[in-house]
Protein backbone atom coordinates (compact mmCIF):
# COMPACT_ATOMS: atom_id res chain seq x y z
CA UNK A 1 0.00 0.00 0.00
CA UNK A 2 1.29 3.47 -0.85
CA UNK A 3 2.48 5.35 2.22
CA UNK A 4 0.64 8.61 2.85
CA UNK A 5 2.79 11.64 2.12
CA UNK A 6 1.72 13.02 5.50
CA UNK A 7 3.63 10.24 7.29
CA UNK A 8 6.83 10.59 5.28
CA UNK A 9 9.90 11.65 7.27
CA UNK A 10 11.03 15.27 6.97
CA UNK A 11 13.15 15.98 3.89
CA UNK A 12 16.04 17.33 5.98
CA UNK A 13 16.15 14.08 7.95
CA UNK A 14 16.28 12.07 4.74
CA UNK A 15 19.04 14.28 3.37
CA UNK A 16 21.05 13.84 6.56
CA UNK A 17 20.57 10.07 6.41
CA UNK A 18 21.50 9.82 2.72
CA UNK A 19 24.67 11.91 3.10
CA UNK A 20 25.68 10.02 6.25
CA UNK A 21 25.06 6.70 4.53
CA UNK A 22 27.32 7.64 1.62
CA UNK A 23 30.11 9.00 3.78
CA UNK A 24 29.62 6.67 6.77
CA UNK A 25 30.32 9.48 9.22
CA UNK A 26 28.38 12.46 10.50
CA UNK A 27 31.28 14.88 10.08
CA UNK A 28 31.51 14.41 6.31
CA UNK A 29 27.75 14.63 5.97
CA UNK A 30 27.70 17.85 7.99
CA UNK A 31 30.37 19.43 5.76
CA UNK A 32 28.41 18.47 2.63
CA UNK A 33 25.13 19.83 3.95
CA UNK A 34 26.59 22.97 5.49
CA UNK A 35 25.33 22.25 9.02
CA UNK A 36 26.91 21.11 12.27
CA UNK A 37 27.83 17.51 13.01
CA UNK A 38 25.44 17.57 15.97
CA UNK A 39 22.56 18.69 13.72
CA UNK A 40 23.14 15.76 11.35
CA UNK A 41 23.31 13.27 14.22
CA UNK A 42 20.11 14.69 15.68
CA UNK A 43 18.28 14.45 12.31
CA UNK A 44 19.34 10.83 11.85
CA UNK A 45 18.34 9.95 15.42
CA UNK A 46 14.91 11.54 14.89
CA UNK A 47 14.50 9.55 11.67
CA UNK A 48 15.34 6.30 13.45
CA UNK A 49 12.83 7.12 16.19
CA UNK A 50 10.09 7.87 13.64
CA UNK A 51 10.73 4.62 11.78
CA UNK A 52 11.27 2.59 14.93
CA UNK A 53 14.37 1.08 13.34
CA UNK A 54 18.09 1.38 13.85
CA UNK A 55 19.71 2.53 10.60
CA UNK A 56 23.33 2.86 11.73
CA UNK A 57 25.70 1.21 14.14
CA UNK A 58 27.73 3.94 15.87
CA UNK A 59 31.32 2.70 15.95
CA UNK A 60 34.51 4.36 17.14
CA UNK A 61 35.82 4.60 13.58
CA UNK A 62 32.53 5.94 12.17
CA UNK A 63 29.19 4.54 11.06
CA UNK A 64 28.09 1.20 9.74
CA UNK A 65 24.74 0.64 8.02
CA UNK A 66 22.44 -1.96 9.48
CA UNK A 67 20.55 -4.26 7.10
CA UNK A 68 17.54 -1.97 7.42
CA UNK A 69 19.74 1.07 6.85
CA UNK A 70 21.40 -0.36 3.72
CA UNK A 71 18.05 -1.26 2.15
CA UNK A 72 16.54 2.11 3.05
CA UNK A 73 19.59 4.00 1.73
CA UNK A 74 19.24 2.34 -1.68
CA UNK A 75 15.59 3.40 -1.92
CA UNK A 76 16.20 6.92 -0.60
CA UNK A 77 19.10 7.38 -3.05
CA UNK A 78 16.88 6.38 -5.97
CA UNK A 79 14.21 8.79 -4.77
CA UNK A 80 16.69 11.69 -4.62
CA UNK A 81 18.00 10.75 -8.08
CA UNK A 82 14.44 10.83 -9.42
CA UNK A 83 13.87 14.26 -7.88
CA UNK A 84 17.13 15.54 -9.36
CA UNK A 85 16.20 14.26 -12.83
CA UNK A 86 12.69 15.74 -12.63
CA UNK A 87 14.08 19.10 -11.55
CA UNK A 88 16.66 19.01 -14.32
CA UNK A 89 14.00 18.33 -16.95
CA UNK A 90 11.90 21.17 -15.62
CA UNK A 91 14.77 23.64 -15.72
CA UNK A 92 15.93 22.46 -19.16
CA UNK A 93 12.50 22.73 -20.82
CA UNK A 94 12.25 25.04 -23.84
CA UNK A 95 11.19 28.57 -22.95
CA UNK A 96 7.83 29.70 -24.30
CA UNK A 97 7.72 32.77 -26.56
CA UNK A 98 4.31 34.04 -27.71
CA UNK A 99 3.96 35.84 -31.04
CA UNK A 100 0.71 37.56 -31.98
CA UNK A 101 0.15 38.07 -35.71
CA UNK A 102 -2.66 38.57 -38.17
CA UNK A 103 -4.00 35.32 -39.66
CA UNK A 104 -2.35 36.12 -43.00
CA UNK A 105 1.06 36.79 -41.44
CA UNK A 106 0.74 33.61 -39.39
CA UNK A 107 -0.25 31.34 -42.30
CA UNK A 108 1.92 32.91 -45.01
CA UNK A 109 5.08 33.85 -43.15
CA UNK A 110 5.36 32.24 -39.72
CA UNK A 111 3.99 28.72 -40.12
CA UNK A 112 5.98 27.88 -43.28
CA UNK A 113 9.16 28.85 -41.42
CA UNK A 114 8.53 27.02 -38.13
CA UNK A 115 10.96 24.19 -38.91
CA UNK A 116 13.63 26.76 -39.70
CA UNK A 117 12.91 28.65 -36.48
CA UNK A 118 13.12 25.52 -34.31
CA UNK A 119 16.38 24.51 -36.00
CA UNK A 120 17.85 27.95 -35.31
CA UNK A 121 16.36 28.28 -31.80
CA UNK A 122 16.02 24.75 -30.36
CA UNK A 123 15.55 26.03 -26.80
CA UNK A 124 12.39 27.95 -27.68
CA UNK A 125 8.78 26.80 -27.93
CA UNK A 126 6.81 29.22 -30.09
CA UNK A 127 3.15 29.94 -29.33
CA UNK A 128 1.44 31.66 -32.25
CA UNK A 129 -1.75 33.65 -31.68
CA UNK A 130 -3.48 34.50 -34.98
CA UNK A 131 -5.83 37.44 -34.52
CA UNK A 132 -6.69 40.78 -36.08
CA UNK A 133 -7.08 42.31 -32.61
CA UNK A 134 -4.32 44.54 -31.31
CA UNK A 135 -2.14 42.75 -28.78
CA UNK A 136 -2.23 43.73 -25.13
CA UNK A 137 1.23 42.56 -24.15
CA UNK A 138 0.40 42.21 -20.44
CA UNK A 139 -3.18 40.96 -20.52
CA UNK A 140 -2.65 38.56 -23.44
CA UNK A 141 0.87 37.52 -22.30
CA UNK A 142 2.25 38.36 -25.75
CA UNK A 143 6.00 38.77 -26.19
CA UNK A 144 6.16 39.88 -29.84
CA UNK A 145 3.50 41.16 -32.24
CA UNK A 146 3.50 41.54 -36.02
CA UNK A 147 1.06 44.27 -36.92
CA UNK A 148 -0.05 46.58 -39.71
CA UNK A 149 0.58 49.90 -38.02
CA UNK A 150 2.48 53.18 -38.20
CA UNK A 151 4.66 55.32 -35.93
CA UNK A 152 4.95 57.03 -33.56
CA UNK A 153 4.97 54.28 -30.95
CA UNK A 154 4.66 54.64 -27.16
CA UNK A 155 7.94 54.92 -25.29
CA UNK A 156 7.43 51.51 -23.68
CA UNK A 157 7.32 49.75 -27.07
CA UNK A 158 10.13 48.79 -29.41
CA UNK A 159 9.23 48.60 -33.10
CA UNK A 160 11.04 47.50 -36.25
CA UNK A 161 9.53 47.81 -39.72
CA UNK A 162 9.49 44.47 -41.55
CA UNK A 163 8.08 45.46 -44.94
CA UNK A 164 5.80 47.92 -46.69
CA UNK A 165 2.49 47.03 -48.26
CA UNK A 166 3.52 46.61 -51.88
CA UNK A 167 0.37 45.29 -53.52
CA UNK A 168 0.59 42.95 -56.51
CA UNK A 169 -2.19 41.26 -58.49
CA UNK A 170 -1.76 37.48 -58.65
CA UNK A 171 -3.71 34.47 -59.89
CA UNK A 172 -3.35 30.79 -60.53
CA UNK A 173 -1.53 30.12 -63.82
CA UNK A 174 -4.52 27.95 -64.79
CA UNK A 175 -6.83 30.98 -64.64
CA UNK A 176 -4.75 32.99 -67.12
CA UNK A 177 -3.71 30.09 -69.33
CA UNK A 178 -3.73 31.25 -72.94
CA UNK A 179 -3.50 34.94 -72.02
CA UNK A 180 -0.45 37.06 -72.77
CA UNK A 181 1.08 38.40 -69.57
CA UNK A 182 1.43 41.00 -68.27
CA UNK A 183 -2.13 42.17 -68.73
CA UNK A 184 -3.12 45.77 -69.04
CA UNK A 185 -5.37 47.24 -66.36
CA UNK A 186 -8.27 47.10 -68.81
CA UNK A 187 -7.65 43.39 -69.49
CA UNK A 188 -7.30 42.72 -65.77
CA UNK A 189 -10.75 44.15 -65.06
CA UNK A 190 -12.30 41.49 -67.31
CA UNK A 191 -11.13 38.72 -64.96
CA UNK A 192 -12.98 37.70 -61.75
CA UNK A 193 -11.64 39.77 -58.87
CA UNK A 194 -11.31 38.45 -55.32
CA UNK A 195 -11.77 40.92 -52.46
CA UNK A 196 -10.56 40.89 -48.86
CA UNK A 197 -11.56 43.15 -45.97
CA UNK A 198 -8.99 45.78 -46.99
CA UNK A 199 -10.70 46.26 -50.37
CA UNK A 200 -7.73 47.82 -52.18
CA UNK A 201 -8.97 47.07 -55.70
CA UNK A 202 -10.53 50.54 -56.25
CA UNK A 203 -7.21 52.18 -55.34
CA UNK A 204 -5.23 49.74 -57.45
CA UNK A 205 -7.49 50.16 -60.49
CA UNK A 206 -8.03 53.88 -59.89
CA UNK A 207 -11.78 53.69 -59.88
CA UNK A 208 -14.64 54.64 -57.60
CA UNK A 209 -16.90 52.00 -59.03
CA UNK A 210 -18.13 49.13 -56.93
CA UNK A 211 -16.28 46.14 -58.33
CA UNK A 212 -17.92 42.71 -58.52
CA UNK A 213 -16.38 39.51 -57.21
CA UNK A 214 -16.27 37.16 -54.22
CA UNK A 215 -15.40 38.78 -50.88
CA UNK A 216 -13.57 37.29 -47.88
CA UNK A 217 -12.97 38.62 -44.38
CA UNK A 218 -9.30 37.54 -44.36
CA UNK A 219 -6.63 38.01 -47.01
CA UNK A 220 -5.44 34.45 -46.49
CA UNK A 221 -8.89 33.17 -47.57
CA UNK A 222 -8.81 35.29 -50.72
CA UNK A 223 -5.34 33.90 -51.44
CA UNK A 224 -6.62 30.35 -51.02
CA UNK A 225 -9.37 31.13 -53.52
CA UNK A 226 -6.80 32.49 -55.97
CA UNK A 227 -4.68 29.35 -55.58
CA UNK A 228 -7.80 27.35 -56.41
CA UNK A 229 -8.18 29.29 -59.67
CA UNK A 230 -11.24 31.28 -58.57
CA UNK A 231 -9.95 34.72 -59.55
CA UNK A 232 -7.31 37.42 -59.20
CA UNK A 233 -6.36 38.60 -55.72
CA UNK A 234 -4.57 41.75 -54.65
CA UNK A 235 -2.04 40.93 -51.94
CA UNK A 236 1.06 42.23 -50.24
CA UNK A 237 4.14 40.99 -52.11
CA UNK A 238 5.56 39.47 -48.90
CA UNK A 239 2.61 37.09 -48.64
CA UNK A 240 2.90 35.65 -52.15
CA UNK A 241 6.65 35.49 -52.77
CA UNK A 242 6.85 31.77 -51.98
CA UNK A 243 3.87 30.98 -54.22
CA UNK A 244 5.31 33.06 -57.05
CA UNK A 245 8.69 31.36 -56.78
CA UNK A 246 7.04 27.92 -56.74
CA UNK A 247 4.84 28.73 -59.74
CA UNK A 248 1.59 28.29 -57.80
CA UNK A 249 0.72 31.92 -58.55
CA UNK A 250 1.74 34.35 -61.28
CA UNK A 251 1.65 38.12 -61.44
CA UNK A 252 -0.95 39.05 -64.01
CA UNK A 253 0.12 42.67 -64.43
CA UNK A 254 3.19 44.79 -63.83
CA UNK A 255 1.05 47.30 -61.97
CA UNK A 256 1.87 47.76 -58.29
CA UNK A 257 0.68 50.02 -55.51
CA UNK A 258 2.50 50.69 -52.26
CA UNK A 259 0.23 52.03 -49.54
CA UNK A 260 0.36 52.57 -45.81
CA UNK A 261 0.45 51.59 -43.05
CA UNK A 262 3.38 49.16 -42.92
CA UNK A 263 4.03 45.84 -41.21
CA UNK A 264 6.00 46.22 -38.00
CA UNK A 265 7.56 43.91 -35.46
CA UNK A 266 6.55 45.25 -32.02
CA UNK A 267 7.35 44.26 -28.44
CA UNK A 268 7.20 45.76 -24.99
CA UNK A 269 10.50 46.97 -23.59
CA UNK A 270 11.35 44.64 -20.70
CA UNK A 271 13.84 45.00 -17.87
CA UNK A 272 15.67 42.75 -17.68
CA UNK A 273 15.11 41.47 -21.23
CA UNK A 274 14.43 37.75 -21.72
CA UNK A 275 17.10 36.07 -23.80
CA UNK A 276 14.55 33.82 -25.51
CA UNK A 277 12.45 36.81 -26.57
CA UNK A 278 15.57 38.62 -27.81
CA UNK A 279 16.52 35.58 -29.88
CA UNK A 280 13.02 35.22 -31.38
CA UNK A 281 12.91 38.97 -32.09
CA UNK A 282 16.23 38.85 -33.95
CA UNK A 283 15.11 35.81 -35.93
CA UNK A 284 11.83 37.48 -36.96
CA UNK A 285 13.66 40.68 -37.85
CA UNK A 286 16.02 38.80 -40.16
CA UNK A 287 13.68 36.19 -41.66
CA UNK A 288 10.38 38.04 -41.99
CA UNK A 289 11.64 41.36 -43.32
CA UNK A 290 11.83 42.42 -46.97
CA UNK A 291 14.03 45.05 -48.58
CA UNK A 292 12.23 48.41 -48.63
CA UNK A 293 10.46 49.32 -51.84
CA UNK A 294 12.43 51.93 -53.76
CA UNK A 295 10.89 55.36 -54.16
CA UNK A 296 10.56 54.77 -57.91
CA UNK A 297 8.19 51.87 -57.22
CA UNK A 298 6.02 53.49 -54.58
CA UNK A 299 3.61 54.92 -57.13
CA UNK A 300 1.09 52.91 -59.11
CA UNK A 301 2.46 51.64 -62.44
CA UNK A 302 0.76 49.87 -65.29
CA UNK A 303 1.35 48.65 -68.80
Amino acid sequence: MTQSRRTLPPLNALRAFEASGRRLNFRGAAEELGVTQGAVAQQVRALEEQLGLRLFLRLARGLELTAYGAAYLADVTRAFDTLAEATGRLLDRPEMVTISATPTVATRLLIPRLAELYAALPDIDLRTVATEALADFDRDQVDIAVRLTRPPFPANLQAQMLFRQELVAVASPHLVKGLTLPLSVEELRKLPLLHDSHDHWPVFLRTREKLPGAAFNHTTLALDAALAGQGVVLACRAFVMADLEAGRLVRVTDATATIGPDYFLVRKRASPPRKAVDAAWDWCRMRLSLPPVSSSRREHHGR
